[in-house]
């Protein structure tokens, strides 16, 4: 696997492949960071905020990320830039550094993806509390078809965002590279959920 440079943006949120993330972009070096891959047509790291405080502190990013591809801009009424992106592939970062204008650059590694394969008996449960989340956010996910539900592979990712977890939660369902592994885990995250 070939190493690229990328730049970063620490989050305290984690985002899946297939994912959507709406920003909303006021410091400017994501604003210089948007204007380049827009230009250039490239997109930017996302990787989860472990320890201290983006805006004003060092911080200490997960080593696992999410390559975030931007599909929309917008202007806000207040005149802030705003940001939709989608999550393509993992990344594992080999070297991360702060550039003199603050925004995070990183060499990172794509990780390998497993085949999707179909859902397992075992986890249909997991297929119908997706379809009823998709009832409802639908719209953010444009590729999604009810054949999606029985994808191991995009059903993990999706409940993995979509559910109440911690960021912490979610980046070990990242990490995760067996899509049945990740199933697993959340049909045991699953009775947090349900109603006693």
């Amino acid at each position: 696997m070939s190493i690229v440079e990328i730049p970063l943006f620490p989050l305290r949120t984690v985002l899946f492949p297939g994912g959507f993330l709406p920003l909303r972009i006021f410091e400017q070096r994501y604003l210089t960071m948007v204007r380049n891959c827009a230009r250039n047509d490239t997109g930017f790291g996302v990787c989860l905020i472990r320890e201290g405080e983006e805006a004003v502190s060092p911080v200490k990013t997960a080593q696992v990320g999410t390559y975030a591809q931007i599909v929309d801009w917008y202007t806000f009424d207040d005149g802030l830039l705003g940001v939709s992106a989608t999550g393509t592939v993992r990344f594992i970062t080999e070297n991360t550094w702060q550039e003199d204008d603050g925004l995070f650059r990183a060499q990172v590694r794509v990780l390998p993806e497993s085949e999707a394969s179909q859902v397992p008996e075992a986890y249909s449960v997991l297929s119908d509390v997706l379809g009823r989340f998709m009832d409802k956010v639908s719209d953010n996910y444009p590729e999604y078809t009810p054949d999606l539900l029985q994808n191991s592979l995009w059903l993990g990712y999706r409940l993995s965002e979509l559910l109440p977890l911690g960021g912490i939660e979610k980046q070990h369902l990242l990490e995760l590279s067996d899509p049945i592994e990740r199933l697993q885990s959340l049909v045991e995250i699953l009775p947090r959920f349900q109603s006693a």
